[in-house]
């Protein structure tokens, strides 16, 4: 039986294990899927004790999607351009990284809440992981503006910088938490 896990720390909280069972109940896929806890100063450890053991792959959350990324020896593009990771698959040819956290969002938005980007004025809280992940499906939405606001400016500046090639006609800036208030 093919075996699954989300890793992150906390993990205790995730519902990912019972919405992967129905998923997999519903499509007659034979798979475990549990929650896995990394300790914060052993996720490459815990990652290679579950592929040791036959698990074939891992949805990574809060906090180790940059360290996902660099344990990946392989990444997709959107991957790459993310630079972090919330999907490890594992294969004779090595560790995959990929990051569907973006285009998750953005599919989301639109099929469920029915709900278009284009034109729009978007915020961003934050400039880690999650934010790297979802930040070219949000610009390929072509929303009005976009704006990372983050405590440390210089993180949401760098993203800005990493990401203004892929704007297009979308204005892109970075703000911190406190000119937001102000």
């Amino acid at each position: 039986m093919d075996r699954y896990a989300v890793i992150g720390n906390p993990i205790a909280h995730s519902k990912s294990p019972q919405i992967h069972a129905a998923f997999a109940r519903q499509t007659g896929q034979a798979l475990i899927y549990e929650a896995l806890l990394a300790p914060l100063d052993g996720f490459a450890h815990t990652v290679a004790r579950f592929r040791a053991q036959g698990g074939r792959g891992l949805n990574v959350t809060v906090p180790f999607k940059l360290e996902a990324f660099a344990l990946a020896e392989r990444h997709t593009p959107r991957a790459q351009l993310a630079g972090a990771v919330n999907t490890l698959a594992f294969g004779p040819d090595g560790i995959l990284g990929d990051n569907t956290d973006g285009a998750g969002l953005v599919r989301d938005l639109g099929a469920n809440l029915h709900f278009a980007l284009a034109g729009r004025r978007i915020l961003l809280l934050g400039a880690g992981g999650a934010t790297r992940g979802a930040l070219l499906p949000l610009l390929q939405s072509r929303p009005a503006s976009l704006t990372i606001a983050n405590r440390t400016l210089a993180r949401a500046e760098e993203l800005v910088a990493l990401f203004a090639p892929h704007a297009g006609d979308s204005a892109l800036a970075a703000s911190s938490f406190e000119a937001l208030a102000g």
